[in-house]
């Protein structure tokens, strides 16, 4: 029977002798796994980001939009048909099944000056529940109401950015801006939400729609609207509600069976889930890419033990001799080499938490996160580094025959 106590003490002894050897070899190790360690954060940082913008721009949501116009067989883009009304949002809202609520709007790039700033961005004409529906909150100030709305008031809502960029510290409410050459009186300040991937969520304002069909951006067909947005009380009557919304739009708009549609319709869900697996693959990426140091550290594990076997030929005949097994010196030289990985492990979590902390603190948008699975699966994956290439160094020594040993030179 192994007597794993001595076994240890002897392997511990061996590896004390070699400081600097031991030292060198468990570096790849602790760079391998503070890499996993501080790459998982990263991307457990990136996804909780990602999570976080994409309830901030509302869930159960379905946006429906006109079809894309044809010019001369080429597509111009969605929106660019003309097809939707505010007739059509009223209809929805009263006939689709699951629906919480729903609004209108339309949307274009407008140039907004105040005093000597000024500042383009995408002006938003909205009804007063399109807030809702998108999760945008007042920080300062109120929304407007559905009284403004009907009668074509001239007011407005900002985004954050907005108000950083035309008004610096000044408060804007009820400060006048021009939107084009229209002004506007500012009423109320939005929560800030961030940026999403290029995409700065408080980059824009609202005002009512109708002001926005009448006064900002002019139409040619009065009543049309670019999309209807519709929030459903819960994900699982979201289909429901699709199915609704395509029967009434198609009974309104006289669609022929073996005509195309002249709206579309996209899932907010879809689009998640499409979000969600690229951020999970881009973890596994980054994980996939650590290893890579990993297994490097355990290749350089098992080159120096190869060589320590060679140097210590003659220890080894001398422990056969007085006794000691093949297992016994199959052991030792294994678990010599699991003592270099999981003191490199132990090292490299330190590192790869400092490390990662450090990330944190250079990163203004990033929040990073650490967490237990991280570190359990960098301390077993070098354990597992450290039997898998120490192994064939191991059975190698026990292979010696004990007279062989004792004559190498």
């Amino acid at each position: 029977m192994i007597d794993f106590k001595s076994t240890l003490k002897i392997s511990i002894n061996s590896l004390k002798v070699n400081k600097m050897r031991s030292a060198l070899t468990s570096l790849g190790i602790i760079i391998g796994v503070s890499a996993v360690i501080i790459m998982l954060a990263v991307g457990n940082g990136a996804s909780a980001n990602v999570q976080k913008n994409i309830e901030l721009m509302g869930s159960n949501l379905l946006t429906v939009r006109s079809a894309s116009a044809k010019t001369g067989g080429v597509h111009m883009g969605m929106g660019s048909r003309p097809t939707l009304t505010l007739k059509d949002a009223e209809a929805i809202k009263k006939n689709v099944r699951g629906l919480e609520a729903a609004a209108a709007a339309s949307s274009g790039t407008q140039q907004l000056t105040y005093g000597n700033q000024n500042w383009s961005t995408t002006v938003y004409g909205v009804e007063p529940e399109y807030l809702y529906v998108k999760n945008y909150e007042i920080e300062l100030g109120r929304k407007f109401t559905r009284d403004e709305e009907k009668n074509g008031s001239k007011v407005a809502v900002l985004g954050s950015t907005v108000v950083s960029e035309l008004f610096g510290d000044v408060n804007p409410i009820n400060k006048t801006i021009r939107i084009g050459n229209v002004p506007f009186r500012v009423i109320g300040i939005l929560k800030e939400k961030g940026s999403m991937g290029p995409m700065d969520q408080d980059d824009l304002l609202f005002i009512p729609i109708l002001t926005a069909q009448k006064k900002v951006f002019g139409t040619e067909f009065p009543g049309s609207v670019k999309m209807i947005v519709v929030k459903c009380q819960n994900a699982d009557v979201v289909s429901l509600a699709e199915q609704d919304i395509t029967e009434l739009l198609i009974q309104r708009h006289r669609i022929g069976k073996n005509q195309e549609n002249d709206f579309e319709i996209r899932n907010s869900a879809e689009f998640q889930e499409r979000i969600k697996s690229t951020t999970a693959t881009f973890s596994i990426l980054l994980f996939s890419i650590a290893s890579v140091s990993l297994l490097v550290g355990g290749i350089g594990i098992m080159n120096i033990m190869l060589v320590s076997v060679t140097e210590r030929t003659k220890e080894i005949g001398i422990r056969m001799a007085i006794g000691a097994r093949a297992s016994d010196i199959r052991w030792q030289f294994l678990i010599e080499s699991l003592l270099l990985s999981v003191i490199g492990g132990i090292i490299g979590v330190v590192v790869g938490i400092i490390g990662a902390k450090s990330v944190e603190m250079f990163s203004t948008e990033l929040n990073i996160s650490i967490s237990t699975f991280s570190i359990l699966l960098s301390l077993g994956f070098s354990g597992l580094v450290g039997i898998a290439f120490g192994y064939y160094p191991a059975y190698k020594a026990s292979l010696l025959k004990p007279i062989d040993a004792l004559r190498y030179e």
